[in-house]
């Protein structure tokens, strides 16, 4: 017969394991940071927007609004929610804590400060909303997920491509973004040990302009003046490349070994003109992928914290397949690598 103790304790014992079976449970339900497993579809997602400008933002909304425009197909999504800070940090921080007061279910960021929005990030995070950050990443680890490229591997492997086409010898010149762009500084900073490992290899001179064709061709042009005799161009941004070549043809040079990104102009440039060329891309798919994190994550699955994706490159193995799917992007625009559910899914490593 049990005792009044041991039937004590019994009970004990089961309510216990109810109660562990329970957290277990709500664990699974809500694994991802941020997630408190009490929200349900269809879900709000907050597209939070550093600036709406330049092509190659307004080519990433687009992937957000096709990935949100399927999930509304299958009644997972309901709303989208657009705000533009137009490159001001406190006006994003006003326009994230606005959503917060609206009660998003998810929040998706390009962060115009790495560590200004800390605070109003960990906010919606602790709220219980999913925040996905990609890109231009905060310093906080206050989200559900973070996702990117590696812009040090990019340099790295630029660099590493250029200095095998001039045979580890040569004089060449570097072509980066804005100063102070994290994105700039770390494909510079990834390619600065490969240089130096390759000592034949002569930097004659290194210049920073904004992502855009007009003020490269320009720099250029007076790089090409000052320097007679180049043997390769390490360029780190698509536009920039654009206007290495374009530079290049108005005098009369030779075209020579330069990398660049997916940035359309650079393309055509480089197969009209049969030169040697590599690239690589931040894919604007980047969007579409945050959202669909972000709706896996409310949806009860365990996404990683930190996703990298990796580098598509296109040489001349490929670059014939991207220019044929040329006429689907802007003139001004970036030919981006295609992407489905299966990708995402596999980068996630969702079952």
């Amino acid at each position: 017969m049990m005792t009044r103790i041991s039937a004590a304790r019994a009970a004990c014992c089961a309510a216990f394991a109810i109660a562990a079976l329970a957290a277990a449970t709500g664990a699974a339900d809500a694994a991802a940071n941020c997630i408190k497993g009490d929200r349900k579809p269809p879900f709000t997602i907050g597209w939070a927007n550093i600036y709406s400008v330049p092509t190659w933002m307004k080519q990433t909304e687009g992937t957000i609004s096709k990935e949100v425009d399927e999930l509304k197909a299958k009644g997972l999504v309901d709303k989208l929610v657009i705000t533009d800070a137009q490159g001001n940090a406190n006006t994003q921080i006003q326009q994230v804590q606005s959503m917060i007061d609206a009660d998003v279910d998810a929040i998706i960021l390009i962060a115009g400060s790495a560590t200004a929005l800390d605070r109003v990030v960990a906010d919606a995070c602790a709220k219980g909303i999913a925040v996905i950050n990609f890109d231009s990443l905060v310093q906080t680890d206050k989200v559900t997920a973070k996702l990117n490229t590696d812009s040090a591997d990019w340099g790295r492997q630029a660099a590493e491509w250029l200095v095998k086409q001039i045979g580890g010898k040569g004089k060449i010149i570097i072509l980066n973004g804005p100063a102070g762009i994290s994105v700039s500084d770390d494909r510079r900073k990834g390619a600065t040990p490969v240089l130096a490992a390759n000592p034949g290899v002569e930097v004659l001179a290194e210049t920073n302009t904004d992502y855009n064709v007009a003020p490269a061709q320009e720099a250029v042009t007076s790089l090409l003046f000052a320097n007679p005799e180049i043997d390769g161009i390490l360029s780190l941004g698509g536009a920039l490349s654009a206007g290495a070549i374009l530079a290049m043809d108005r005098q009369g040079r030779d075209f020579v070994p330069t990398t660049g990104e997916n940035y359309r102009q650079f393309l055509e440039l480089w197969k009209q003109h049969d030169m040697k060329g590599w690239a690589t891309m931040q894919p604007n798919w980047l969007g579409a992928l945050a959202v669909y994190t972000a709706v896996q994550a409310l949806s009860g699955k365990d996404v990683p914290a930190f996703v990298k994706v990796p580098l598509p490159v296109i040489d001349d193995s490929s670059i014939d397949g991207y220019l044929a799917r040329a006429d689907q992007f802007p003139a001004d625009g970036y030919i981006f690598s295609e992407y489905d559910t299966a990708l995402f899914d596999k980068l996630l490593a969702v079952k």
